[in-house]
């Protein structure tokens, strides 16, 4: 999956995901965790490639669209645990700018460290 794709899926995950269910709502599945986001990841990606195989048929059966509902609660773990891994990103890759800025190698050398570890792991 493209980064660009992951991005705007995590932005859009912020504002669809609104916290842990309210007493009215029913929990029918169990979601797949998603600890790291190396699993968060994964699932995003695996769980996204069965939702559009559902999606691509002609006409969605009542099956089809419990399927989908299954399927949404991992996508909503996976891509909450996204969200709360990429939230910090922004702020290290600064800290990693003004470090280069500075000339300050042996912080951009963590730093920059730091910040692959989470950029690399949402990148194919």
């Amino acid at each position: 999956m493209k980064l660009t794709a992951i991005f705007a899926a995590a932005a859009l995950g912020l504002t669809l995901v609104s916290g842990p269910a309210t007493a009215d709502e029913v929990d029918h599945y169990r979601a797949k965790p998603s600890e790291t986001l190396e699993e968060a990841v994964k699932n995003f990606s695996e769980y996204n490639r069965k939702l559009a195989e559902v999606l691509n048929k002609d006409k969605l059966t009542v099956d089809e669209l419990e399927r989908i509902h299954q399927l949404t609660y991992t996508l909503e773990v996976a891509l909450a645990k996204i969200n709360e891994e990429m939230a910090a990103l922004p702020a290290t890759l600064e800290r990693l700018h003004l470090s280069s800025e500075a000339h300050n190698a042996a912080e951009a050398r963590g730093v920059g460290k730091v910040y692959l570890e989470i950029g690399q792991t949402v990148v194919d």
